[in-house]
């Protein structure tokens, strides 16, 4: 008797589990609707995945019956965070072999901007680098042309910086005005990924600036009141 009582609730448990559906019956679920995953991560949440996909982020259970959208805050520590964070920097991270990096020599930080050597405003936040390495900030960068990738110009020019033998050096000069002579594709490097998981992050103008929480900002910031930013997120 004792022995049927001991197995009884790990029955009872079993029986009252949720099926659980696999990341491609997820896949299939989410197909049905015109969206493509990209990934499919588990949660602080327990039974809810994040899903990254074309369309953007959604959320969905373990047993593939309910999907959301909208962004779902941590509270707990008193400043909203996007549970998607993780998802979200874990690809960007994906990217780091293809990413222009100016490393500083004592980090403290590292942040990821999407450019448009076209943009300004990039071309403004580009001349605070110097300063950022000082201050211990390594800068990485990823290819967002404002007008899409493909056949367009800026397109082109920026696969040439990303594709050159010296893409820092390029890319310094392209912020400088200089001359660079576009080409169409790239076998090293595809910005048309880093382009694609700019959209899928809601990225929508330039420079975007991916903080190592994965919080963006959008817009020029000054070298001092970015510092000020990453230091105040750090505590």
């Amino acid at each position: 008797m004792k022995k049927k009582l001991f197995w009884l609730p790990m029955l009872l448990s079993m029986v009252s589990m949720p099926v659980l559906a696999d990341n491609a019956s997820i896949e299939e679920q989410l197909a049905k609707m015109q969206i493509k995953a990209e990934s499919i991560q588990p949660t602080p949440i327990v039974g809810l995945n994040a899903v990254l996909s074309d369309k953007g982020i959604f959320y969905i259970t373990d047993d593939g019956k309910y999907l959301t959208a909208g962004p779902i805050y941590n509270i707990s520590n008193g400043e909203p965070v996007s549970i998607a964070n993780q998802v979200i920097m874990k690809k960007v991270n994906s990217l780091k072999n293809e990413m222009i990096v100016y490393k500083a020599d004592n980090e403290r930080h590292v942040i990821t901007i999407f450019t448009d050597i076209s943009c300004p405003y990039c071309q403004k936040l580009h001349q605070e680098v110097p300063e950022l390495n000082k201050q211990g900030i390594t800068v990485r960068y990823l290819a967002f042309p404002r007008n899409g990738v493909g056949n367009n110009i800026v397109s082109k020019e920026m696969n040439a910086v990303w594709c050159s033998g010296f893409p820092n050096k390029s890319l310094d000069s392209a912020f400088k005005g200089d001359k660079i002579i576009p080409i169409d594709e790239c076998k090293k490097i595809n910005i048309n990924e880093h382009f694609k998981l700019g959209t899928m992050m809601g990225i929508q103008g330039t420079p975007a600036i991916v903080l190592p929480n994965a919080s963006i900002y959008g817009g020029y910031i000054s070298a001092q009141n970015l510092v000020e930013l990453l230091d105040k997120k750090e505590k």
